[in-house]
């Protein structure tokens, strides 16, 4: 390889040996670690942009967090099981695990490629029965506790996927429902299914989200939306004509009570069940509402009545459609005078519409053309008339029993049974006579058996996995052939890493208390409601049930941006994939990180991804040069110490970036700092202490996001041992004033750079940089530290200082007064005059010609002009 060329290719086989030689990833067992968690993927064979992107964000923070000194656990593993997997067999004529096992060699020789640091001893798979086990384990645990169901339920169906899906896998697609994997229209079925009672926690999980200072405010607003936290009531109507003698509704709008026109059930509501033993049609618009081939608005008059409990008066009791089994109470009280679906469905079946609330400016409303939905005062409600809403809810509530204040979810169970073979097993027994009974412990794990080609489930084909005796009694019975939930995997993995190889129990708890919570967990946003709620559910039942201390499992959660191209998410649908080693392993890695905040989206093309290409070489290439040449001086002059100044606060920047995941400023600051080294270097032989130091500051700081690179610049500047293992840079003087100093150097760059094209100065013979005087920079301070409301030209006046200046410095302190909400930080007189003495170089080099660097005399020419960290230029 040319020594003026970098090629990652080359030189990684080389350092990932060195890494694996050295355990440089390895956790001790003994660590509090800071613990940095990507999302682990999902087993499809290939990586693409956004596992990268994911990947690399923790990378090199890792990476970061181990050269400052911590103990870093930054494990990897495989979401492995899912339905995915056996389509996929299904095509190729092979079967799950098969596939699977192949897929993961291939992402974990291209993850390995890329560089990512893992500790490979903690490597997990779902699939394998030393994990799903535990998935087991954790289901008899909670069935225990208390929070297991099994029960008939109308769920979601996808036809496609021949499975039943969690309200959280719904999505809607063009104001339909459909299948989050597929895009199937999803429909409804009534099956018995497990479920797990998220619900029991639905007002701690909405609680803590106020806790989570680290998280994005849009995924806890979005979790926050789906627990759906309502307060208001519940109202008891009595049933005239059934067996079913009375039906709870809730509402959030009590004081609209009196103008309820009918009550509404659901189709799979108790009361619609039994009415529709003996009326035919009732019977046969419940089952078409079940496959979801019914209208929204669509709904059945039946012969039944509801007697509202406020005004005494009966009302007609509707099936509709638009009311949902598993929200609320199943019951809608209809109001459509102040209710938008009640309005809609009121119109399509010509029910009453009447007003019972009506602004409080008294402005007439059309309630026929549409629902007047505010508050306002009541009216056409007996003894509540000229009540306000909040007054009239009190008022009703306490005058009557059949209304009880209530709070209601949104949330509802969590769904885990599957109806698919590549999944864990639901450890379950079902027997005629005990019913559904759980595997014992001790026969844990229920492993899948071969699998077998078919359509609908293949357990259900096999006979040796079905057939069973039941734990209990004895007798013949047959297992439950449901898979849980892929999710339930993945509520808990985190955990498993801590304690990868533990035999006895499914993670260590002392160590878990030790470690949790996850310090920083990197993932999309699209998982907010299902994965990212239900770690924070899981987290909290192994608390309960005694395995954990920690409620919440992740401290800071950074949702990575989408990679664009041509405008559109990459995908393959769209065919506008990049390949991750398309352009090399590393100058993906540094264009990815670059580009923008990792939670923002970012375009991705060739021109800046060679950009960073670039970037790589130039680095490269002033190490190489240095080795070859070594031109260097011992003595050191001012321009040596602006340098050694710059690259203290390029330190300073770049980890504050690191720290608060800012690679694409990270970025930008290493450029900086190489473009600087290099213009030093072209300006005069380099002193070699500074320039030697900032080519190894720049291989460390670029290590973490580019590690080959880094390992590469360390190893030909002789540093000691391994970058990745090496202590991260410290500046050697303070940098408080840092951003200060560069933006006065900035600002006179800029500033000559004006006066020469304004004023065509094709060839200054000399640039004289005049600083103001003194008592100027007390009076800026001054001006800073002032109230905005104190008269702040008497303020400066007061000094004596100011008072010998005269009018001059009255002047400037009106000035001062004028602009005091603009006032930035400034330098001392005398740190101002050494930053710029040390800085003139840039000028001289730039411009070709001398700089002189003085200060103002008190009554010259330019006293007026030059001004605290903005000198008076003036060019030959």
């Amino acid at each position: 390889m040319s020594r003026r060329s970098y090629n990652s290719a080359q030189v990684q086989e080389y350092w990932q040996h060195a890494w694996d030689r050295e355990d440089v990833y390895e956790l001790p067992e003994t660590a509090d670690p800071t613990y940095v968690l990507g999302m682990f993927p999902y087993t499809s064979g290939t990586l693409h942009m956004g596992h990268v992107r994911n990947y690399a964000i923790t990378d090199a923070y890792a990476r970061y967090r181990r050269m400052c000194g911590d103990d870093v656990l930054h494990p990897m593993g495989w979401d492995a099981f899912g339905l995915p997997a056996e389509n996929a067999a299904h095509e190729r004529y092979t079967d799950p695990e098969s596939w699977t096992d192949a897929c993961i060699d291939q992402m974990r020789e291209e993850m390995e490629t890329l560089g990512f640091g893992y500790d490979w001893s903690r490597e997990i798979t779902t699939c394998d029965p030393s994990y799903y086990r535990w998935n087991q384990y954790f289901f008899r645990k909670f069935h225990e506790a208390g929070l297991v169901d099994y029960k008939a339920a109308d769920v979601n169906w996808c036809p496609d996927c021949e499975t039943v899906l969690a309200d959280a896998q719904v999505v809607e697609h063009e104001h339909e429902d459909v299948c989050w994997r597929c895009d199937t229209p999803v429909g409804r079925r009534e099956l018995d299914q497990w479920f797990l009672s998220i619900t029991d926690y639905a007002e701690e999980l909405l609680d803590g989200l106020d806790e989570l200072e680290g998280w994005p405010e849009s995924v806890s607003e979005i979790q926050r939306n789906w627990i759906g936290r309502q307060e208001g009531a519940t109202i008891t109507f009595d049933i005239a004509g059934p067996a079913v003698d009375t039906v709870d509704a809730f509402t959030t709008r009590l004081d609209t009570v009196c103008g309820a026109t009918y009550l509404a059930v659901s189709p799979g509501h108790e009361l619609a069940r039994e009415l529709a033993e003996d009326d035919e049609a009732l019977a046969e618009y419940i089952d078409a509402a079940r496959t979801d081939d019914v209208a929204e608005l669509s709904g059945v008059k039946t012969d039944a009545t509801a007697t509202n409990p406020v005004t005494g008066e009966d009302v007609p009791v509707y099936v509709g459609a638009y009311v949902l089994e598993d929200v609320g109470t199943g019951a809608v009280m209809g109001v459509p005078a102040h209710n938008e679906r009640d309005h809609a469905f009121a119109t399509e079946h010509d029910l009453p519409i009447e007003q019972v609330i009506e602004p409080v400016d008294g402005q007439a409303v059309d309630v026929e053309s549409g629902p007047f939905t505010g508050q306002g005062m009541l009216t056409d409600s007996g003894e509540y008339n000229g009540l306000a809403s909040v007054a009239a809810r009190e008022r009703i509530l306490a005058d009557t029993d059949a209304v009880a204040e209530d709070v209601t979810y949104r949330l509802r169970d969590w769904l885990i049974s599957r109806q698919r073979y590549w999944g864990t097993p639901i450890p379950v027994v079902h027997c005629e006579d005990c019913g559904p009974v759980l595997v014992p412990e001790d026969d844990l794990p229920v492993e899948l058996p071969e699998f077998v080609q078919s359509r609908g489930n293949p357990l259900e084909e096999s006979p040796e996995f079905v057939e069973t005796t039941c734990p209990e009694c004895g007798e013949p019975a047959e297992r439950e052939t449901d898979t849980m939930d892929t999710f339930v995997d993945s509520s808990w993995y985190f955990l498993r890493y801590l304690s990868p190889n533990l035999d006895d129990a499914p993670f260590d708890s002392d160590v878990a208390d030790q470690s949790l919570p996850v310090d920083v967990y990197v993932g999309g946003e699209e998982h907010a409601v299902l994965h990212l709620l239900y770690i924070r559910f899981f987290t909290r039942a192994l608390a309960d049930i005694g395995l954990l201390d920690e409620r919440e499992p992740v401290e800071r959660l950074i949702n990575q941006g989408t990679v664009l191209h041509s405008g559109e998410k990459m995908s393959k649908t769209k065919d506008n994939v990049v390949s991750p080693h398309e352009y090399g392993a590393e100058t993906t890695r540094l264009f990815v990180l670059s580009a923008a905040h990792p939670e923002q989206d970012f375009e991705w093309t060739a021109r800046d991804v060679s950009s960073s290409y670039d970037l790589q070489q130039q680095l490269y290439g002033m190490v190489a040069d240095f080795n070859e040449r070594a031109e260097v001086r011992d003595d050191r002059r001012p321009h040596d110490e602006y340098v050694a100044r710059e690259i203290d606060r390029t330190v300073s920047a770049v980890s504050e970036h690191y720290d608060r995941f800012r690679f694409h400023r990270a970025v930008n600051e290493i450029r900086t700092l190489a473009a600087l080294l290099g213009q030093y270097r072209e300006f005069d032989t380099p002193q070699e202490a500074v320039y030697r130091r900032g080519l190894r500051v720049l291989s460390r700081l670029i290590a973490p996001i580019a590690p080959y690179l880094g390992e590469e610049m360390w190893n030909m500047l002789r540093g000691d041992g391994l970058v990745a293992a090496a202590e991260w840079p410290e500046p050697d003087s303070a940098v408080e004033q840092g951003d200060v100093e560069r933006r006065i150097v900035e600002q006179l760059r800029d500033d000559v750079r004006d006066i020469v094209d304004v004023a065509s100065i094709a060839n200054p013979q000399e640039i004289d940089v005049v600083l103001a005087p003194e008592w100027k920079y007390t009076a800026h301070d001054i001006a800073r530290e002032a109230d905005k409301t104190d008269a702040l030209v008497g303020k400066i006046m007061e000094q004596e200082s100011m008072q010998s200046v005269g009018t001059a410095a009255q002047e400037y302190a009106a000035e001062l007064q004028g602009r005091q909400q603009e006032l930035r930080p400034t330098l001392s007189p005398a740190a101002e005059l050494e930053l710029l003495e040390r800085a003139s170089w840039l000028l001289e080099d730039e411009f070709e010609t001398t700089v002189q660097v003085r200060r103002a005399d008190p009554d010259g020419e330019f006293a007026g002009k030059a001004k605290p960290g903005k000198p008076a230029i003036h060019i030959e």
